[in-house]
């Protein structure tokens, strides 16, 4: 039966008002059309209730509202005892006192505040928050439980990689589990074969110190084969281990205060080795305490165009074994944009090695020149030397400006161009003469050099 007073309509028919401008005779336009308007239609009912929800919670911020209990659900392979470490903390701030009640809008703070904390252990791909009403029967009115549905990590990441950089080449494989104990533990250990530094290896634990996760604590072990014989005719091996105190964030500044103890040798001398680097054969032992302060705000580590980076490293060695001495060394770099595309960045080390009781050894002095020092000098090619083997100093400075800019209309490419100035001294240091006499004279005596290079962002390498 058809219906005369409204008649039905053929397929595809205008059915929208003409301010809809729709398409007419062209079937994509047409399905393009509808799908927009469809989008849009789904997009404003979603604002619309995002506003209404928005009105609902603000209209009862201060509501009475209390926490009954705390679940975190999905977390199988973490302890219930350190998942209560961390959010015992933020259920303190929110308890009622004198001075304040609780209300709708503590306890959404107190959420977010204990639902950012899970995110930081690095545990969970997932954080998703939720209120209830209270489930206990004893619970008051205006309890509610909040409830964390998580979802974890993978615990096993193996990686291989190859490297190449800081005038070496080097092939790598890392292992890592995550959540070891169920703490949020991390272990690490890593193996690397390369062609200066011939053979690496270290493992470590990590794990948080503090409830806000702010501070962690680490023990490593580590040790290395280094190929010394380009610029002191001989091979160097480490084997030790070291505790670290870690705290802070780099945008903030961190501090990290270290226990090290480790065994080195020279060894595998060249018929070439100079009198000094025979006299430097042999095991040393170095026991020592250091502290390092960082401060990174760079927008990138290699290529950056804003931001700041000082650091800040002093050791004391002494505590047994044959090294005994003072070590500090300072590192900074300011980067600024100039105009669009292009940056310009200053930076500027200098360390002092001051020996107390004892000569300085040679695994303990600096070494200066080389790409990621003072370009286009050899690697460690700077300072005293004995016949053809460069030995270390114990005061330095290096400084450099670089202007980095962007391969004109091809901004997006991964190759910059780079035009720097480096300058810098690597002297031993005169105990007979005082201290501002050796530093006047490195720096009235600079090695200079200056070019135009390109820098390729690898990322993948």
């Amino acid at each position: 039966m058809v219906d005369l007073l409204h008649p039905l309509k053929p397929p595809l028919q205008n059915s929208s008002a003409p301010r809809d401008k729709e398409p007419k005779d062209d079937i994509e336009k047409l399905l393009k059309w509808q799908e927009d308007r469809l989008a849009k239609k789904l997009r404003g009912e979603y604002e619309s209730a995002v506003i209404h929800l928005s009105e609902l919670i603000n209209s009862n911020l201060h509501t009475s509202m209390n926490i009954s209990s705390v679940r975190v659900e999905g977390a199988n392979n973490t302890r219930q005892s350190f998942l209560g470490w961390l959010i015992k903390p933020s259920l303190a701030q929110a308890l009622p006192t004198s001075e304040k009640h609780c209300d709708l809008e503590s306890v959404l703070h107190t959420t977010r505040r204990i639902a950012d904390t899970l995110k930081r252990t690095d545990i969970f791909t997932s954080v998703e928050a939720k209120i209830e009403r209270a489930g206990d029967d004893a619970a008051a009115v205006g309890d509610v439980d909040v409830v964390f549905k998580t979802r974890e990590r993978g615990r096993l990441y193996l990686n291989s990689s190859t490297e190449v950089g800081n005038n070496e080449g080097s092939a790598s494989a890392t292992a890592r589990v995550r959540n070891v104990f169920g703490g949020a533990e991390m272990f690490e250990a890593n193996l690397s074969l390369g062609t200066k530094t011939r053979r690496s290896f270290r493992g470590s634990l990590s794990a948080p110190l503090t409830a806000d996760l702010e501070t962690f604590g680490e023990v490593s072990v580590f040790g290395l084969e280094r190929d010394n014989s380009s610029f002191a005719s001989s091979f160097e091996g480490l084997r030790g281990a070291k505790a670290v105190v870690r705290s802070g964030q780099l945008h903030r500044g961190t501090h990290e205060l270290a226990y090290e103890a480790v065994a080195r040798h020279i060894a595998g001398l060249m018929p070439t080795a100079s009198i000094s680097i025979r006299e430097a054969a042999g095991q040393t032992f170095k026991s020592s305490l250091s502290h390092t302060f960082v401060l990174d705000t760079r927008d990138d580590r290699i290529t950056s165009t804003q931001g700041v980076y000082a650091k800040l490293f002093n050791e004391l060695a002494g505590l047994g074994g044959d090294a005994s001495f003072y070590k500090v060394e300072a590192e900074g770099q300011i980067s600024r944009p100039l105009w669009d595309g292009v940056s310009i960045s200053f930076a500027a080390r200098t360390g002092l090695l001051h020996s107390i009781g004892k000569p300085t050894l040679f695994s303990d002095r600096f070494q200066l020149g080389g790409p990621t020092s003072i370009r286009s000098f050899r690697a460690n090619s700077m300072g005293p030397c004995d016949g053809s083997d460069y030995v270390g100093g114990d005061i330095y400075y290096s400084a450099g400006a670089s202007i980095i800019s962007n391969i004109p209309k091809k901004p997006h490419w991964p190759i910059k161009t780079h035009l720097w100035v480096n300058t810098g001294r690597l002297d031993t240091l005169d105990k007979s003469c005082p201290l501002t006499d050796s530093i006047c004279d490195m720096l009235s005596h600079p090695s200079i050099s200056a070019g135009v290079s390109l820098i390729y962002c690898f990322d993948p390498a």
